[in-house]
């Protein structure tokens, strides 16, 4: 049987080799047969709940309605602890590097990593998470069937045959600018918890941020946000009861183990 470390390994070979590969073939979508359907209920059920002042935004008291989910991938990695790095696509130096370092440190506590797989935050977090052997879940703003940024096609088709895939839009939808800002209300759903590593006063990353205290769930906001005197939007999270300044992998660990959703 391969060990850990080997499979961590073999994981991180074939992650730099991939990127190394030429990235002009057309993206592969997950074959219909491998793509299954679920509901939010179905995801959460046992590990993490829905508000009921909140359900209806999901579906729940629609019978037939509730929002239906397309999953290419590994399912179990839904009920596994899983914290969303997540920020914007312009990300700095020092953005990118807190970005993986914390993806990394996540990973190496067995904690899945979630993210958008848009440029920037998405791209370091989960590329370093599964550069160092651990297991991720990309929630996309598109179907399943399209990849979007281009750049990334090579990464998403490695997610849903390795880790998991998710989109709440059926394949062949067309993609609307409204759909990400849903993707992060899925996203914030199904994890337990939201870091935000860089995000300007405008980014979509804040739709997370409301839909954090709307499902009562963690925010973290790292250091360097929070003493950024040029932005205003963090001062509008610092007294809701669950945000927390992220200055290391400690404060997620402590908060995560400190309640359950």
């Amino acid at each position: 049987m391969a060990t850990h470390s080997h499979v961590s390994a073999a994981r991180s070979e074939r992650t730099m080799n991939e990127a190394s590969k030429p990235n002009d073939r057309a993206y592969q979508p997950p074959p219909r047969d491998d793509m299954r359907i679920m509901t939010v209920g179905d995801l959460l059920a046992g590990k993490r709940q829905i508000a009921p002042s909140q359900q209806a935004r999901f579906g729940f008291e629609s019978e037939g309605l509730e929002l239906r989910i397309w999953c290419a991938g590994d399912i179990e990695l839904i009920q596994k602890r899983a914290v969303s790095i997540v920020g914007t696509r312009d990300v700095s130096q020092n953005g990118a590097a807190r970005a993986r370092r914390l993806a990394k440190e996540l990973s190496d506590e067995g904690l899945v990593i979630f993210s958008g797989l848009a440029k920037g935050v998405d791209t370091e977090a989960l590329r370093s998470a599964i550069h160092v052997g651990g297991r991720v879940v990309a929630v996309i703003g598109t179907p399943l069937d399209k990849a979007y940024p281009a750049e990334n096609k090579r990464l998403q088709e490695e997610i849903y045959r390795e880790h998991l895939l998710v989109s709440q839009f059926h394949p062949g939808q067309r993609v609307f600018p409204s759909h990400f800002p849903e993707r992060n209300k899925l996203m914030a759903a199904l994890s337990d918890g939201t870091a935000i590593i860089e995000a300007g006063d405008t980014s979509g990353t804040l739709h997370q941020a409301a839909e954090c205290v709307r499902l009562g769930r963690w925010l973290f906001i790292a250091q360097a946000v929070m003493d950024d005197t040029t932005l205003t939007w963090p001062r509008r999270f610092e007294t809701y009861e669950r945000c927390r300044v992220l200055r290391d992998v400690t404060d997620i660990l402590s908060a995560l183990d400190s309640t359950h959703l």
